[in-house]
């Protein structure tokens, strides 16, 4: 089966990609697969209180992915995989890709104004090479009815 993978995170470019997957995987027979990226902590001298803020960003990240599913099958009437990585973001999400073969595109979302964001920089540009699909960036500052029509 298709997957569109989606990288899910608080932004509003990230629930305008969520949006278009779920719907183009409703309409093609396909499944959306969440991924939550946890950036590296800085360094703290001790370990627990290391291990503390790491587990506080897994929950935060589990609980906002757990929030955009629930919007997928309300929506769409899918029901994501959800997967949450700790890393780079770069270097997790290429990790996770390459452990998959059941990905059919990777779905971006872009920021209404300024820069793109480091994950859009890096596989629009040197990255692309690396995937193994195609990747889909949908512009953040779309309506939902543009971004229904587009699906």
């Amino acid at each position: 089966m298709r997957a569109y993978l989606v990288v899910i995170d608080e932004s509003a470019e990230a629930k305008a990609a969520l949006r278009f997957a779920a719907r183009r995987a409703a309409r093609t027979g396909g499944a959306v697969e969440l991924l939550a990226l946890i950036p590296p902590q800085e360094f703290v001298q001790w370990g627990g209180v290391q291990a503390a803020m790491e587990e506080e960003a897994k929950l935060r990240a589990e609980a906002m992915v757990l929030q955009a599913s629930s919007a997928i099958v309300e929506e769409a009437g899918l029901k994501p995989r959800i997967q949450v990585r700790h890393g780079d973001p770069v270097k997790a999400l290429t990790e996770f890709i390459k452990e998959r073969d059941d990905i059919s595109a990777l779905v971006l979302g872009a920021a209404a104004e300024g820069a793109p964001g480091p994950l859009i920089s890096h596989f629009a540009g040197a990255g692309v090479s690396a995937l193994p699909c195609p990747l889909m960036i949908v512009p953040g500052g779309l309506s939902d009815e543009q971004l229904d029509s587009l699906s």
